[in-house]
């Protein structure tokens, strides 16, 4: 989502704007994806691995002289060697088995001469051989009586990934919580300086009541005073509130990752519907979705497989080499395979350990237990998941309460305002206790946003332990497919 943004005009966000652009910019939310990015291609690298690996060697220019001693002759002799040539090679890793086949192509040109003493000369005598050569060879490593290490690296890359993936899911939600909780603190803090605003005007009638009484010495001077304390505290109360708003503002532009600079509005509407939600199908629900017990039963998958390395160690295991291979070498280039030569080769190898003094059972040990410590954790999260549901449920059927409650408090306040504001103007009451009365109503109307905001994020935190949104009645993705993501 393409978006440009001016510090001149201001933008009026909605939820699902603001979480595109968090998405962007947030620091967390650029963390984990950035993770998930490096786990992708770690993996896409080590699948790439798998396919023929093809390599070119040359040595276009290599000339050397040494002197050398041929223990047969009992003699030292001089050897020159100019020569240039190159190495062509395939390698296929073979994941099924752990075995690597190769095809190795070996081409080179020299000229070799060696100045060897001759005893009927009496004289050192050249010796001169130029040719081609050519080898090529196919070979086999095949490693025995051992696991399958590359298989190995692919499932735990594979784990690693999709458990970045999870990471990211569970960070958009984390920042979804934290966006739409600051949204509600952002329009509470609106609504507060809404009604302060409310209190200023009132403020100002009763001031300018009471300062008409006064001059008709209808009332006492004293409550022009107290009007006037009435007045300033409530153009107090206004600045306050607008200072507390541009502060929620701001928390709200740094989670979002926008300057700090940037005039932003919020566009949210609290309506709450209280309803019925079933516990069981909410704890269900949540053992059933929640990402989290994926984690847990990857890292019990990883010690798994972490256990079976940990056999491994100063294990009894072999290996084994097939190859074949054709060589021929010859002056003349179309002459260098008139008389090949065959070279067959089969070797069996073994690693046999011996003694280790207890190193692979004391680190058997170990691994167990943290294949223990895994699962304990695994148990533990549907613990925990179940438990803060049941914590959610109680908590949303006490705030429905509370906001009828609220309700009602508001409706007697207004009532109650309304009376006594005709009583204030009779001249039956003191500013003093108007005020009251007004601090009052307005206490009651800022108790019900405040339940209602309340409502709405027991509701998300609900939606969020559950991955259900019981609110449209339907199962929740956290995030698009994971292959959609944008990369960088």
């Amino acid at each position: 989502m393409g978006m440009s943004f001016f510090s001149f005009a201001q933008m009026t966000l909605t939820i699902e704007q603001a979480l595109d652009i968090a998405e962007d910019n947030n620091p967390q939310m650029r963390t984990a994806k950035l993770n998930f990015e490096r786990t992708l291609f770690s993996l896409v690298a080590e699948r790439a691995g798998l396919k023929p690996q093809l390599s070119l060697t040359l040595d276009p220019f290599s000339y050397y002289q040494e002197r050398r001693f041929d223990s047969y002759r009992s003699e030292w002799y001089t050897n020159k060697t100019l020569s240039t040539g190159g190495v062509f090679q395939t390698v296929l890793p073979i994941l099924l088995t752990d075995g690597v086949l190769s095809l190795t192509n070996t081409f080179d040109w020299a000229n070799r001469e060696s100045q060897i003493w001759d005893n009927t000369t009496g004289k050192y005598e050249p010796r001169i051989n130029k040719g081609f050569s050519n080898n090529l060879a196919l070979r086999f490593d095949q490693p025995i009586f051992t696991f399958n290490r590359r298989q190995m690296t692919i499932k735990n890359l594979e784990f690693n990934h999709e458990n970045s993936g999870i990471s990211y899911a569970l960070a958009r939600l984390r920042t979804e919580q934290s966006i739409t909780s600051q949204f509600y603190e952002v329009y509470l803090s609106k609504n507060n300086l809404e009604i302060s605003q409310a209190e200023l005007e009132n403020a100002k009638k009763n001031y300018d009541i009471i300062k008409d009484k006064v001059d008709a010495e209808l009332s006492a001077r004293e409550e022009l005073f107290q009007a006037e304390v009435n007045l300033a505290n409530a153009e107090s109360s206004v600045q306050l509130r607008d200072v507390t708003l541009r502060n929620t503002k701001d928390d709200l532009k740094k989670t979002l990752g926008l300057s700090l600079n940037e005039e932003i509005d919020v566009a949210v509407t609290i309506e709450v519907i209280p309803m019925l939600i079933n516990e069981e199908k909410a704890i269900y629900s949540g053992l059933a979705s929640r990402m989290e017990l994926r984690q847990r039963e990857i890292a019990i998958a990883k010690e798994d497989l972490a256990m079976i390395e940990t056999k491994a160690l100063n294990e009894f295991k072999g290996n084994v080499r097939l190859s074949v291979g054709i060589a021929g070498d010859d002056p003349n280039f179309g002459n260098i395979y008139s008389t090949p030569t065959n070279s067959p080769r089969v070797s069996i190898s073994f690693n046999i350990p011996i003694f280790d003094w207890g190193q692979k059972k004391a680190r058997i040990q170990a691994q167990k237990a943290a294949q223990v410590i895994a699962q304990y954790a695994y148990e533990d999260e549907k613990i925990d998941i179940e438990l803060f549901i049941r914590r959610s449920l109680r908590s949303l059927e006490n705030l429905r309460r509370q906001i009828d409650i609220q309700a009602i408090t508001v409706r007697n306040a207004q009532l109650t305002y309304e009376l006594n504001q005709i009583r204030y103007r009779e001249g039956d009451l003191t500013g003093l206790q108007m005020n009251q009365y007004q601090t009052q109503l307005s206490n009651a109307k800022t108790s019900l946003v405040k339940a209602q905001i309340d409502y709405k994020k027991e509701l998300l935190s609900l939606k969020i332990l559950t991955l259900y949104d019981f609110e449209n009645d339907r199962q929740i993705i956290p995030v698009k497919e994971l292959q959609h993501i944008s990369l960088r």
